[in-house]
């Protein structure tokens, strides 16, 4: 086996597929899906998400400067695709997918309530980077679905079936290989009492 030397270009894959709801006051509320999106800082809450200025979104989130990440499930992938084909310009993206506009606490922007997650964010800094301007932006407040929520109050959100994209394609999250730490993890004196007698 070799390898290719690979020209220049986007292979960070997968990447999550996200719904970013966006509101200018007096017109329908619009999505745009992206994959360029991310996390940038932990304290603050900070996340990214990159568009090209000749989206109709672009506009929306730069005179507003907010906006929501709407993560998304199986159940949603097909309005996701919808979402990054069709034009605001043109279409209804809520009306046409039967999705529901969420009404957000910490901004005027709406959120996707058949989603699992809303990310509200507002925008602090517009990087213009070349064929896309990155919108850094704090997290302003979350909201999350009940339906992910176990007794002991903890967020079951791998369960929700969440969407990745890579390379032009869309892939449900599934088997899990880990969890953080486990790799230096100290294992159980009962693990290792049973290694000890084979």
């Amino acid at each position: 086996m070799g390898k290719q030397y690979f020209r220049a270009g986007n292979m960070v894959y997968p990447v999550p597929a996200v719904m970013v709801s966006c509101k200018r006051e007096g017109e329908k509320p619009n999505i745009i899906t992206t994959a360029w999106c991310g996390t940038t800082c932990s304290s603050p809450a900070m996340v990214y998400v990159s568009i090209k200025p000749s989206r109709y979104s672009y506009e929306i989130i730069k005179e507003t400067g907010e906006f929501v990440i709407n993560l998304v499930t199986n159940e949603l992938t097909f309005a996701t695709d919808y979402c990054g084909v069709k034009s605001g310009r043109e279409v209804d993206k809520f009306k046409d997918m039967k999705l529901t506009p969420l009404p957000s606490r910490y901004i005027s922007a709406p959120g996707i309530e058949e989603s699992p997650v809303n990310i509200e964010c507002r925008v602090k800094q517009i990087i213009p980077l070349g064929s896309h301007d990155m919108f850094l932006a704090e997290v302003a407040g979350v909201t999350i679905d009940d339906k992910y929520m176990d007794q002991t109050g903890k967020f079951n959100l791998n369960s929700s079936g969440l969407i990745a994209y890579s390379h032009g394609e869309y892939f449900e999250i599934g088997k899990k290989t880990g969890s953080f730490g486990y790799s230096v993890k100290k294992r159980s004196s009962k693990n290792k009492h049973k290694k000890a007698n084979k």
